[in-house]
């Protein structure tokens, strides 16, 4: 809730009950806090190549939930998208063409050269939201002993994503 719903909310309530100002006070200082403290990005950001840019960020939306910061678009006076920057969660990942750095697409290189996790909140959902985008499953939903619950899934160029949520807690050995 916004700091101003909070504080609306509370002045109503201490008019009945002045002792629900105290109990509000805190819960309103957090959210006060939270809305005016600056976002903490992450401090590694894979950066995977593609040879058509918008075509990825068009599928990692619609099939994995990612979301283009369009204020992080790098475009070429000619109008070329050049780049792009996706977020999931606090997570980010830069997406950009291939050749850049010496990186290239496993479209063009004919091999998969890494991959990458990510951690979701419903991954038996997220799963069938990739298979209706039409994402090639490489490794069905299953759950593993130690405590995880994963599919893996190659994107329209063949990078592959490892998609998990922890099911239990596992005890050290």
């Amino acid at each position: 809730m916004k700091p101003v719903d909070l504080a609306r909310k509370l002045r109503r309530e201490a008019a009945f009950e002045p002792a629900a100002l105290d109990r509000g006070k805190a819960v309103l200082m957090a959210a006060i806090r939270q809305e005016v403290e600056p976002k903490r990005r992450p401090t590694i950001v894979p950066q995977v190549p593609y040879e058509d840019i918008s075509a990825a960020l068009s599928f990692l939306e619609r099939a994995f939930g990612f979301r283009e910061i369009p204020t992080a678009r790098f475009v070429s006076a000619d109008g070329v998208l050049l780049h792009a920057t996706v977020e999931f969660g606090n997570s980010l990942i830069g997406v950009g063409g291939q050749g850049h750095h010496g990186a290239i697409s496993p479209m063009s290189g004919g091999v998969e050269s890494q991959f990458i996790s990510v951690q979701v909140d419903d991954v038996d959902a997220h799963y069938q939201r990739a298979v209706a985008a039409g994402a090639r499953i490489a490794d069905e939903l299953r759950d593993h002993s130690w405590g995880e619950r994963t599919y893996w899934a190659l994107d329209l160029e063949g990078h592959r994503w490892r998609f998990g949520q922890p099911i239990r807690e596992v005890p050290a050995k």
